[in-house]
């Protein structure tokens, strides 16, 4: 683990690729800020309007991690989906974490980024981000650059997603983790809500991190 008190926050002008795979990681860690620390009843908590739940994300997310850069880029079975029942739809199976250990659905994503960054680590310091990725749409095959734009875009979609749910949860808001958080289990201590609430309700032209 990074000793960088903010290790989420992109390069103020770095190259394309800092910024392109800068962009990916702090919505990794924004989301995973929004999901930390949540108990199982908290973990499927749903807003009135939705069936999401942060648990369901949590387990989607490191789907996608794997569906990207183990299957889309690389042509390898995703280590994440080997949990998927046979018997059962992929959508309804991701989709649902009401059955799972909180402990696991962490650790699965965790685990899941991991391994992406790894990935991705080694596909830019090689060069190799506008090269093909495995799959065949047709008589075309997207570069690894356009998968991680993909991926850009499913995780601003669900970053929203968890921000709503997780206020709804305890109140915690904000753009970005407080300096110096790291991810916790549902075990860990937490901040109460009135903690998170003071540190993260500034302004975003007034925060350090804006």
């Amino acid at each position: 683990m990074t000793d960088d008190p903010r290790p989420w926050e992109p390069p103020l002008a770095g190259s394309e690729a800092q910024h392109l795979t800068g962009m990916l990681d702090r919505l990794r860690w924004t989301f995973r800020w929004k999901a930390d620390g949540l108990d199982h009843e908290a973990l499927n908590r749903r807003l009135p309007s939705s069936a999401l739940t942060i648990g369901a994300l949590l387990k989607h997310l490191a789907n996608c991690e794997d569906d990207i850069f183990s299957w889309r880029i690389a042509g390898q079975r995703p280590t994440a989906l080997l949990d998927a029942p046979d018997d059962m739809e992929l959508d309804a199976w991701q989709f649902d974490a009401s059955g799972d250990d909180p402990g696991w659905l962490y650790r699965r994503y965790d685990e899941s980024v991991a391994r992406s960054r790894r990935t991705l680590a080694a596909i830019v310091a090689e060069g190799r981000l506008d090269e093909p990725g495995h799959l065949t749409f047709g008589d075309q095959r997207p570069s690894i650059r356009r998968y991680v734009c993909d991926l850009i875009e499913e995780y601003g979609r669900h970053t929203g997603h968890a921000d709503l749910i997780r206020e709804a949860i305890d109140g915690r808001v904000g753009e970005d983790p407080p300096e110096g958080w790291r991810p916790t289990g549902p075990d860990d201590p937490q901040p109460t809500p009135s903690e998170t609430a003071t540190e993260n309700t500034a302004p975003a032209n007034e925060r350090n991190d804006s």
